[in-house]
């Protein structure tokens, strides 16, 4: 057979289509577009969130073994612990016995205080339980899975504590499951305040020795070994008072100007099973619109009745005095015997109508007006 009659095209099962360049190009774009996309629009949010839904009866299949071996060696290990805690408790009620008699008069003279000094009262923030179910298995993160999703009311940025303190914090919510960032994580950060000295900070989590530091402290600042770290509630998300961190470790370095305070997190996650959900602080916020509203009808309460006696109304024109001078605006000394008279006058004329309260305070405050008008500068 003649050479130029030879069919010289490759057998169908060498023909491979595009390089292998050209592919691996092109699937690495597509890959860094999804990341992007992902990361910026959550394009695959809802994708995740159903997939995570479908599969989520195969995972608690799969744990079904390991709960129920757990649940077992919890049953069997913590007997005595449970006996030992008892006889903790039975002495902690013995010895805390007058304080609990007393916390009745306590919290009736507490909300006494807050009203004459016309302070909200504190807010109670809600709460749902909720179990770990695991770990993720991303080592460059601390973050674990709990049993409530959005179903259950969860929402995201929920603080989540466990009988010890803040163990972190919801970053993720799936419709039946959740995923949490603990406060060991890279990216967690939590304003603090110290408990001894009330110097406010913010911590951040140490994943690689699973710890946490406390950051951007001078070099001295008053910080010790052993200061108990608690939640400064200023970001609007954790609840102010919960327990965080103890300082474990301070290395003061003269090069440089702030110091390196390692802290020990109060929580454990690894010990820890169930947890409570807090709602983020910002959502038990008070309306300014009803705030406004609702103070006047506080400060009438609070102020006694102008009928009561004159050493009230002394005493609020001894106060005004007190202010007035401390600011300059009281140019003799003769204007705290003249004030208890006008004061007095205020309140038996206030008492006679409405408007006692704004009387009183508009009286009150006149001769340091008019004090102040007259000397340069003073604020009208």
């Amino acid at each position: 057979m003649p050479l130029a009659t030879l069919d010289r095209s490759p057998p169908p099962f060498f023909k491979q289509g595009p390089s292998a360049f050209t592919r691996l190009t092109f699937f690495a774009a597509l890959a860094v577009l999804l990341m992007v996309a992902d990361a910026r629009w959550k394009v695959t949010l809802p994708v995740r969130a159903a997939v995570a839904t479908a599969l989520h009866p195969l995972q608690q299949a799969l744990l079904a073994p390991s709960l129920a071996w757990e649940t077992a060696t919890h049953y069997f290990a913590g007997l005595d612990e449970a006996r030992a805690m008892q006889t903790r408790a039975e002495r902690q009620i013995t010895a805390q016995a007058e304080r609990v008699m007393r916390v009745d008069d306590l919290s009736r003279e507490n909300a006494r205080l807050r009203a004459l000094l016309e302070l909200r009262p504190r807010l109670e923030v809600p709460s749902t339980s909720a179990e770990i179910l695991y770990a993720t298995q991303d080592p460059y993160t601390r973050k674990v899975v709990i049993d409530r999703g959005s179903a259950h009311g969860v929402v995201l940025g929920s603080p989540v504590i466990d009988p010890a303190g803040v163990l972190g914090q919801v970053t993720r919510v799936y419709p039946l499951t959740s995923e949490v960032t603990l406060v060991t994580d890279q990216d967690a950060a939590v304003p603090v305040v110290n408990a001894r000295t009330e110097q406010r900070g913010v911590a951040y989590g140490l994943p690689q020795a699973r710890g946490m530091e406390l950051r951007f402290m001078a070099g001295n600042a008053d910080v010790q070994v052993g200061d108990r770290l608690e939640t400064s509630g200023l970001d609007g998300v954790y609840p102010s008072g919960l327990p965080v961190a103890q300082v474990a470790r301070i290395d003061r370095r003269a090069d440089s100007a702030f110091a390196r305070i390692v802290l020990t997190p109060l929580a454990n996650p690894e010990s820890s099973r169930h947890v409570l959900l807090l709602q983020p602080n910002g959502h038990g916020m008070v309306d300014p619109a009803e705030a406004s509203t609702a103070e006047p009808s506080l400060s009438a309460s609070a102020i006694p009745s102008a009928s009561s006696s004159s050493s009230v109304a002394a005493a609020s024109a001894a106060a005004a005095a007190a202010r007035a001078h401390a600011r300059g605006h009281v140019a003799h000394p003769a204007f705290h015997a003249a004030s208890a008279p006008s004061a007095a006058a205020t309140a038996s004329a206030s008492a006679s109508g409405g408007g006692a309260v704004a009387g009183a305070g508009v009286a009150a405050h006149a001769p340091s007006s008019a004090s102040a008008a007259s000397k340069p500068g003073g604020r009208p």
